[in-house]
């Protein structure tokens, strides 16, 4: 995701970028309109945060000048306490939403991912047609007519949140909001304010009322992925919510009804966590009410041929270019692969060939090394083995460093950073 921020105040240009960019969203900053508009013009954004007033060109004239251009990206206004009446003008003038100066960055960060996230994801929907895969149509069929509480497990990479969306959208509440969260990626001091909200004055820094991610889903969907990594202390509170479906903000003194329903997912072992009490016991059986275990890519290479044109046609689409397929030799490469990092290492190896390929067809070699060195073994060679060889190569090819590993493994970097932990590697 990239964003481009306008305002001319440089400390809150900078603060933003680098506030952004320890949410995993890429930022970009300019000081006025004029600017905007030149580098919108060479540069492709998902999201434009444009303060109302600036010097020479206003903010109103940048975002006219975006709708006029016939460019579809989500506009956020910002503006001082003394604008709202401008700022809610813009609504009426393509805008999507807005926020008033002092916020709360993570507010931002919501208000992005609303705006972004729910229509680029939207349109993925679930490919293949293997009896693993047929079977999980009819469970989310199920699901989605029931408002039960639901885990999803499986391996990192397998579609966790894929499958939730596609729940909520098969539900009577698609209408709704579709919050996702990923508790493995906030800091530990902020998830409480995020999750429930606070109150102006709870804590420094609380200028103003926050609504918290519960608020926000209304009567849609919460979906927390990476569940197995919040802390304990706030699974005290979450068992609450579910218990009561009441929450309450940090420093407020009334319960709030939450209607959502709740999705859960993880790649972590809930039932070891448990005994090594790092996972309340009675926590994991509200949020086990129903359980989907997802498969990895290895049980299902039939559907590769399905997923491999599925992805190129999407990774295509963003260049403008031609699709390209895959030749017999190279998806003979693929099916021979062990894919630790699943679908989301598939998509990120095919990105890899469409850059390479200069025609319309790929073949083996435009793969690259990586699935050479990590074609599935022989049988008889364990999991263990084949993953922790992939994660050595892959970190052989990007000289150590664990992020570039991880993104070309298609895992998160907190997983390779136990995986190295646990190999010893």
């Amino acid at each position: 995701m990239r964003v481009l921020i306008v305002d001319d105040e440089k400390n809150i240009r900078l603060s933003l970028v680098k506030y952004l960019a320890l949410e995993q969203i890429d930022a970009a900053g300019v000081e006025s309109g004029e600017a905007a508009l030149a580098t919108l013009k060479k540069e492709d954004f998902d999201a434009v945060i444009l303060d109302l007033k600036l010097p020479g060109m206003s903010g109103q004239a940048v975002l006219e000048w975006i709708r006029n251009q016939g460019l579809v990206i989500p506009v956020l206004m910002i503006s001082a306490h003394g604008q709202i009446a401008d700022a809610v003008q813009t609504l009426k003038s393509g805008a999507q939403d807005y926020l008033v100066k002092p916020f709360d960055p993570a507010d931002l960060v919501i208000k992005i991912r609303l705006l972004v996230e729910p229509p680029q994801r939207k349109t993925g929907k679930l490919i293949g047609e293997t009896l693993v895969m047929q079977q999980l149509s009819r469970d989310i069929d199920k699901l989605a007519a029931a408002d039960v509480t639901i885990l999803i497990t499986g391996e990192s990479g397998t579609g966790k949140e894929i499958v939730a969306r596609e729940i909520h959208e098969r539900s009577p509440a698609a209408h709704e909001p579709f919050v996702a969260v990923n508790i493995g990626g906030m800091h530990e001091n902020l998830m409480e304010s995020e999750l429930f909200g606070h109150e102006k004055g709870a804590f420094t820094g609380a200028v103003a009322r926050k609504q918290g991610l519960f608020e926000s889903a209304g009567r849609g969907t919460l979906f927390l992925d990476e569940i197995g990594e919040m802390p304990l202390s706030l699974q005290v509170k979450l068992l609450r919510v579910l218990q009561e479906r009441k929450i309450r903000r940090l420093g407020g003194v009334q319960d709030i009804p939450v209607h959502a329903r709740i999705i859960s997912a993880t790649n972590r072992n809930l039932e070891t966590l448990i005994k090594e009490n790092r996972f309340r016991e009675d926590l994991y059986y509200r949020l086990n009410v129903f359980r989907i275990e997802l498969a990895p890519l290895r049980d299902r290479i039939a559907d590769i041929p399905l997923l491999a044109a599925h992805l190129l046609a999407k990774i295509s689409s963003r260049s403008g270019r031609t699709a390209p397929t895959l030749d017999p030799s190279a998806l003979k490469k693929l099916e021979a692969y062990s894919f630790p990092g699943n679908i989301r290492e598939l998509e990120n190896i095919l990105e890899r060939a469409f850059l390479y390929c200069e025609g319309t067809i790929i073949r083996a070699d435009v793969l690259g090394d990586l699935v050479l060195q990590n074609a599935a073994e022989p049988d008889g060679s364990s999991l263990e083995t084949i993953e922790k060889n992939a994660i050595r190569n892959a970190l052989d090819q990007c000289k150590g460093n664990r992020t570039k590993a991880a993104e070309m493994l298609g895992i998160s970097r907190k997983t390779i950073l136990n995986k190295i932990k646990a190999y010893q590697l």
